[in-house]
């Protein structure tokens, strides 16, 4: 099916970060667009706002009559959604085209330069940096990202012009297997998504072939020393990088006053006293790959700079609520124990005097069974770690999985405590906070407003 013909685009779990920038990007290209999600959230609200008929029930009579001619309808779908789901057996039984997002994100790599970005951790904001260098720069892009920018509070970019499309590569379900890259920056292959590749051979293996997928002419910029073997097509260029050495690195770093400044190093030219709009240490590592990209496509030096500053971050990436001489409450979206780590050790380069409180709600049975001791080593770093109930998202509960087996395994000595979530302010309201962080991809965030004004009002007494 023609994307540019089609009349109509129907989503299944249309509220989902990644599939919310698809639905906005068919809506710029003027199609009835329609769908499901499980539940109203913030982002279908905006959705409906800008015109995407959304409901909440499992019903296919709620499929609107502009959804329901197979040969001009489009439906997508998040493999979050289980295959037996009503509409979808619907759209199945009856002939529709169906796709998954990443399909999709695939066809329109096939029509532009696809600049992406894959990674365990790290690839949504390193995406949205790149994304937001390219934007602001001579040069625009188009860009599907996994998190809201907080320059422009969207997922999605939009240029009538620019031949660049940025996207964030996931692997889960294989998912970035459907691209064709034209270029693409590798953050990290710490093993994840046991659940579906089974073993860490085949986690790696996946990233593996995705290098193959790489188009001729275009390049790939992986982290130097990570566990990759790269299967480049003749004419793809390879780069490393990392915070302090590769083809693309940062020198002279400087850290003090709530500001990080650092000069980039690349290949052909060096950018000297670029200051982190979002100055956490893990960001010069972000921002070297980030602007690895920009420099290789065309941004200049000093658009490069100017970006680099007036680069704002994502919801729930280092998203500070509370920022003061007092305290400080942010929310991070780390889920993985290699993004905990990151996120920890970030936390304590800028406060290295205060006592670091973390509240962590782990995402899957699967992953706590296969890396609660990881989990728990990660944890050990902060000073004191409330633990909450694991959010199953699409997964049935595991015998013998819990939060507790994280907490047995956390160092002897940290302050540690397990809690219901709904009890969560009333535990927060009897501790003296001096920097305190929520940890998870799930529902923890639905709390963090309601944390940020009780922190808020004990400020003031």
């Amino acid at each position: 099916m023609n994307i540019e013909t089609i009349k109509s685009v129907y989503f299944v779990g249309a509220g989902g970060i990644g599939m919310s920038a698809l639905v906005r990007y068919f809506l710029f290209k003027g199609k009835a667009v329609a769908g499901y999600d499980r539940t109203p959230t913030p982002l279908t609200h905006a959705l409906v706002d800008e015109g995407v008929q959304i409901h909440y029930e499992e019903n296919v009579d709620l499929i609107p009559p502009t959804c329901r001619e197979p040969a001009t309808t489009l439906v997508v779908y998040t493999p979050a959604v289980p295959q037996e789901h009503a509409e979808l057996a619907y759209f199945r039984d009856n002939g529709f085209e169906i796709q998954k997002r990443a399909q999709v994100l695939g066809t329109i790599t096939r029509s532009s330069q696809g600049l992406c970005v894959a990674g365990t951790h790290g690839k949504t904001t390193t995406s949205t940096m790149a994304a937001h260098l390219l934007h602001q720069s001579h040069v625009g892009c188009t860009a599907f990202l996994g998190g809201i920018s907080q320059n422009y509070h969207t997922n999605l970019l939009l240029s009538k012009d620019s031949p660049y499309t940025v996207i964030e590569a996931d692997e889960f379900d294989r998912s970035f297997h459907q691209l064709l890259p034209y270029m693409s920056v590798i953050t990290a292959t710490d093993p994840d998504h046991l659940d579906i590749y089974g073993t860490r051979e085949a986690y790696l293996e996946s990233f593996d072939h995705y290098t193959s997928l790489i188009r001729p002419g275009g390049a790939l910029i992986v982290r130097k020393g990570i566990a990759l073997q790269p299967r480049l097509q003749p004419g793809v260029r390879l780069y490393t990088y990392s915070r302090d050495e590769g083809d693309f690195h940062a020198e002279n770093i400087r850290i003090g006053g709530g500001e990080i400044v650092v000069n980039f190093v690349a290949p052909d030219t060096r950018i000297n006293d670029i200051r982190l709009g979002v100055p956490v240490s893990i960001n010069i590592e972000n921002g070297v790959a980030a602007m690895a990209l920009a420099h290789l496509n065309g941004a200049t030096d000093e658009e490069i700079r100017q970006g680099m500053a007036s680069f704002r971050g994502v919801e729930r990436r280092f998203d500070f609520k509370i920022k003061n001489d007092r305290m400080v409450f942010l929310s991070d979206y780390a889920h993985h124990p290699a993004e905990i780590r990151q996120s920890v050790l970030s936390i304590r380069e800028l406060y290295a005097d205060k006592k670091i409180t973390a509240v962590f709600q782990p995402h899957l049975y699967s992953r706590t069974h296969d890396f609660y001791r990881e989990f728990a080593d990660s944890l050990s770093l902060l000073d004191e770690v409330i633990l909450l109930d694991i959010y199953p998202a699409r997964e049935t509960p595991i015998p013998g999985v819990t939060s507790r087996l994280i907490y047995d395994q956390l160092r002897p000595g940290i302050q540690k405590s397990m809690c219901q979530k709904e009890e969560l302010l009333n535990i927060l309201r009897g501790k003296d906070i001096e920097v305190l962080i929520t940890l998870g991809a799930g529902d923890i965030e639905d709390y963090v407003p309601a944390i940020q004004q009780l922190l808020e009002e004990k400020e003031t007494k």
